[in-house]
């Protein structure tokens, strides 16, 4: 009797640990799923931005002078070719004073 016990505790235990084994393999494919990666990317990204935005709403409440700054010379970085480009003719413009040379063709 007691090897007839022991096989069938043996095959309880089996059949309780392959269940088991069972299970967390579908929730790992449950998990690598196409679908479910994609919502986690997007709940991610959401999630990032919307902490980005209230640490960003954070940082100029505390230092509204620096941020300015920092906008003002972000500002500049990206204007900075139709800037030069206006400069550099008032620079051109008062160093060359011909008043016989016209910008515009007629006069």
């Amino acid at each position: 009797m007691k090897r007839e016990e022991a096989y069938r505790d043996a095959a309880a235990r089996a059949d309780a640990r392959k269940a088991a084994l069972l299970s967390s393999a579908l929730a790992a494919k449950a998990r690598v799923a196409p679908a479910r990666l994609k919502q986690d990317a997007k709940d991610k990204a959401t999630e990032t931005l919307t902490g980005g935005a209230a640490h960003a709403a954070a940082q100029v409440r505390q230092r509204p002078a620096a941020s300015a700054a920092a906008a003002g010379a972000l500002a500049l970085y990206l204007l900075r070719r139709p800037l030069g480009a206006l400069f550099r003719r008032i620079y051109v413009r008062i160093s060359n004073r011909t008043e016989e040379i016209s910008e515009t063709d007629d006069g």
